[in-house]
């Protein structure tokens, strides 16, 4: 697994922006990041890759949502079993 920075899921994404990024955030569709310093913010790659073939695949912004809320459920029980 790796963390990608926001430059990287703009590309990922097509995104052009780090507000695209976070708009898609606050409205459930894209996950939320993961700290790696004080001031730094990464997301797990293989998260970005799902919304993307989430996209590609015509999944409604609903479905979206629900991939989302599974990656973040993901991160909480993989911080359980550490």
């Amino acid at each position: 697994m790796a963390l990608w920075r926001i430059e990287t899921c703009k590309v990922e994404t097509g995104d052009r922006s780090n507000t695209s990024i976070y708009n898609a955030i606050r409205t459930g569709l894209f996950t939320k990041p993961v700290a790696i310093g004080q001031r730094a913010k990464a997301w797990p790659d293989y998260e970005v890759k799902a919304i993307v073939r989430a996209r590609i695949a015509g999944q409604s912004d609903d479905e979206i949502r629900e991939l989302v809320n599974r990656l973040h459920a993901k991160r909480l029980d993989q911080q359980g079993m550490v």
